[in-house]
């Protein structure tokens, strides 16, 4: 039994790839599988539905099951167009729901207590935002978004050109939901390098 509020799962996706290159970082393989099929795999469970924003054509994530969300705002406006999607998505698709959490798509080791950790941090605050933090950093890309919001935020993305998520989420008070221990849970996957890495935490097995 969730003790929470039902909310729609985002997977971010939509972002460019510079540091790996380009193309589909979420599509690389740890323990033989995609990023992308294990960030769904955890968070699916936490959710009362699941969808991935992605750019291009929906067709290469079909193994995945989801529905494919692309940005909403033209130009590769950044994580924020991704999170607006899935607000607009929500607000559209699934009006039973009031929130949606979101998560990079390049983030294998997504806590099982993930959603329930933010809203709880939401609701300790009293606030209309919660971000995830570890490490002794704030990830405000991984959190929870009211639907309500989504006009400001459209406001905020066309007629602002807002790109920064921390600062947009500073406006509204965001509370922080706060992970320790090894691996961070948020580690997440920019370059070849940090691809290494997650391979190696991950062991043979998976994580």
């Amino acid at each position: 039994m969730r003790t929470y509020p039902d909310t729609l799962g985002v997977i971010l996706a939509g972002g460019l790839a510079r540091r790996m290159g380009g193309g589909d970082k979420g599509l690389n393989t740890i323990a033989g599988r995609p990023i992308l099929a294990q960030v769904a795999e955890r968070l699916q469970p936490q959710c009362a539905g699941l969808i991935l924003n992605a750019n291009g054509d929906p067709a290469r994530f079909a193994t995945l099951g989801l529905p494919v969300v692309p940005d909403s705002v033209p130009g590769f406006a950044g994580p924020l167009a991704g999170v607006l999607a899935g607000l607009e998505w929500a607000a559209e698709h699934r009006p039973d729901l009031a929130w949606i959490a979101t998560i990079g798509g390049d983030t294998p080791f997504v806590p099982g207590d993930f959603v329930a950790r933010l809203h709880a941090a939401r609701e300790s605050a009293g606030a209309m935002l919660a971000s995830a933090s570890s490490g002794g950093r704030t990830h405000p890309v991984n959190g929870i978004w009211p639907v309500a919001l989504r006009e400001d935020l459209r406001r905020s993305l066309v007629q602002e050109e807002e790109r920064k998520v921390g600062r947009w989420t500073s406006r509204h008070g965001a509370a922080l939901a706060e992970w320790s221990g090894s691996p961070d849970p948020f580690f997440n996957v920019n370059e070849p390098a940090d691809l290494e890495e997650a391979r190696r935490i991950a062991g043979p097995e998976g994580q």
